[in-house]
């Protein structure tokens, strides 16, 4: 046999051999969808990331193509449908919105999801136990922290009878969230103003419009699109000069007096484990919805001193960060 032929021999069994067959594969796509802006969504890539690499997923073992929305919610079905002709291996969505719209892109592409609302009653897994289908992932269960917003609302205006509420009406978090707010209130007789508001320019109407019924503080409800745009919306709040509390820490960092939330960080890299766990084999149907376990309390002592405001001893004292 002539060198040649023994080469070109060699070489085609070392083709067949399962390392060269594993060489070739290609590496798993992942299709990560954002209600958010890119800008906002660093830190949870990051850690979405951190997840996967903890479970023994490398950088060079994963590629991930990313579609954000920008807080414009009507874009994120025609963003899924892209990612599932493309088509992915598996679908991360940021936020109800792109949950919703994954979940109504694809039956067969395994979803998992950061959701701030109840997703057995929204209709994206059938129980948190046993989800069902090919969708999983976290809740942060964004109505019982609402309660509590108001209940710290309530520690530092003790007085407070009139509460404003800021929401956007196209976000599928408000609705739970408000008749969260509103059982609370009725509770504690406390009047709610509701203000509606799609956008930034909607946003300094709303606070405008406020502006005349003089409310004692504000609660700002827990929207992706309001979270794109935190320093536009703080200094617009400002103009009111009152108490308000935000639900995620990107508003105090912003210049807001408090907020109170889940650590996103924790539930963007436990997505990134179950990402890698589906990715490895296991079923979405098989892993239980989590819930949280760490939730964060930020005060700017700052904006309270600007607001005339003194921050009782024993909310000082919860606090896991105070901006001063």
């Amino acid at each position: 046999m002539r060198r040649r032929d023994f080469l070109t021999l060699l070489g085609g069994a070392a083709a067949g051999s399962p390392l060269a067959a594993r060489a070739q594969q290609p590496v798993p796509v992942i299709g990560f969808l954002s209600s958010f802006s890119q800008t906002q969504s660093a830190r949870p890539i990051a850690e979405f990331r951190r997840g996967l690499n903890d479970s023994g997923l490398t950088e060079k073992a994963f590629s991930i193509e990313y579609r954000f929305a920008d807080g414009q919610y009507d874009r994120l079905p025609s963003l899924a449908a892209e990612l599932t002709h493309r088509p992915v291996d598996l679908i991360f969505a940021a936020a109800p919105p792109a949950a919703l719209a994954a979940k109504a892109a694809t039956t067969a592409i395994p979803i998992v999801f950061v959701v701030g609302f109840d997703p057995v009653t929204a209709g994206l897994v059938a129980s948190l136990s046993r989800p069902g289908g090919n969708v999983t992932g976290m809740t942060l269960f964004s109505n019982p922290l609402a309660q509590k917003r108001l209940e710290i609302l309530l520690d530092l205006v003790p007085k407070a009878s009139v509460i404003a509420m800021l929401f956007n009406p196209v976000s599928p978090d408000s609705a739970p969230e408000i008749k969260a707010v509103q059982e609370m209130t009725n509770q504690r007789r406390v009047q709610l103003q509701m203000l509606s508001a799609t956008s930034l320019n909607e946003i300094d109407a709303a606070v405008t419009a406020l502006m005349e019924k003089r409310p004692h503080a504000l609660m700002v409800t827990s929207d992706p699109f309001y979270l794109t745009r935190p320093n536009e919306i703080v200094a617009s709040i400002a103009r009111l000069a009152l108490p308000a509390i935000y639900p995620f820490r990107e508003f105090p960092a912003a210049g807001g007096l408090i907020s109170y939330g889940t650590n996103r960080a924790i539930s963007y890299r436990q997505a990134g484990v179950y990402a890698a766990r589906i990715l490895k084999g296991t079923k979405p149907a098989d892993l239980p919805v989590m819930q949280p376990a760490t939730f964060e309390l930020l005060i700017n002592l700052r904006t309270a001193q600007a607001l005339g405001l003194t921050i009782p001893p024993t909310l000082l004292a919860l606090a896991d960060e105070v901006i001063e």
